[in-house]
């Protein structure tokens, strides 16, 4: 057994915590401490306000989740302008041992050692996620993360870590139809990250408010999520509403070219909507994927209910690697 720092990076908020490892799998995890990344100047600052938070020797050994690609000797934040050199942080944080991983591969890894009480029911079958096979992972948040689990049975795996939240958006109706012409104009090329994660629901109603000739959202995100989610605006209710629809094709669509054989959504949204997506159109849209509409709706489609997968994810890919 042995204590590791945990440092889950996002766009938005960067968590840490410590967690303890051993044979292969997380033993414990601490409570974790959050503060905003864009109040930091880089991680070594967010470090050392932890360490004296923590009002104690920190543990020579780490693990990182990271919302971005991992590959390559510099790391950059994708919604955030964080860089991160992977070779200079022995140094920089005092570790012997680290471990870097992507911020949904460290879901995944999550998703391969959490057990059965950490999830919801969302659609498909009410049943456990299958021992063996390829689980999409699906995580609406500040972007749209994207991974793979591949069970191998006997609790053997692999994780697969992706960018599949910047695949390209495909509408299905007139009113995406507009939604894409719209953002088009202003970004060139549309990820489905623009509509199926934080940033989708302002552009979700700036459409819908063109569409009724109503005023465009004055606030900012959190104020608009706040409003849809509490039902304070009914504008801002029918954005959310197609939100859903639209990550319901989104995850859909990922599940059907991974050849999954179960679904997870993840990330702050996916948990602060646990409530709302079972009886929004999320399963409908899921589901619709002629020829193949039986087969998608055999998947079982979990919540994951964990308060830090990114935490307890990045102690896991750190315990499977150094065991």
């Amino acid at each position: 057994m042995r204590e590791i720092v945990v440092v889950d990076i996002g766009g938005t908020h960067t968590r840490f915590a410590i967690a303890e490892v051993g044979d292969g799998r997380v033993r414990g995890l601490g409570e974790a401490f959050k503060l905003n990344t864009a109040e930091h100047s880089g991680l070594t600052a967010a470090w050392e306000m932890f360490r004296e938070r923590s009002g104690r020797p920190l543990p020579p050994a780490a693990a990182i989740a990271f919302a971005g690609p991992v590959g390559g000797e510099q790391l950059k934040l994708t919604n955030n302008a964080w860089v991160i050199r992977p070779a200079q942080l022995p140094r920089e944080l005092r570790v012997e041992r680290l471990t870097v991983v992507n911020d949904f591969g460290a879901v995944a890894h999550a998703v391969a050692q959490l057990g059965d009480g950490e999830y919801r029911y969302l659609c498909g079958p009410d049943a456990a996620l299958p021992p063996q096979g390829v689980i999409s992972i699906v995580g609406p948040g500040t972007g749209l993360g994207v991974g793979q689990l591949l069970r191998r049975g006997g609790g053997a795996y692999d994780v697969i870590e992706t960018e599949g939240g910047h695949v390209d958006f495909a509408p299905l109706d007139e009113v995406e139809d507009r939604m894409l012409a719209h953002l088009r104009a202003r970004y060139g090329r549309v990820s489905v990250e623009r509509l199926a994660a934080g940033m989708g629901l302002t552009n979700i109603y700036e459409v819908l408010a063109g569409i009724e000739a109503a005023p465009v959202w004055a606030g900012d995100d959190k104020e608009l999520w706040a409003a849809a989610m509490s039902g304070g605006d009914s504008l801002a209710g029918a954005a959310l509403a197609r939100w859903c629809l639209i990550l319901g094709a989104v995850a859909g669509d990922l599940a059907l070219a991974h050849g999954a054989a179960g679904v997870v959504i993840a990330g702050g949204l996916g948990l602060r909507l646990g409530a709302h997506l079972p009886g929004s159109g999320f399963r409908d849209r899921f589901v619709a994927k002629s020829p193949y509409e039986r087969r998608m709706d055999e998947l079982p489609v979990k919540l994951l209910a964990h308060p830090q997968p990114g935490l307890f994810g990045a102690a896991a890919a750190f315990a499977r690697e150094h065991a």
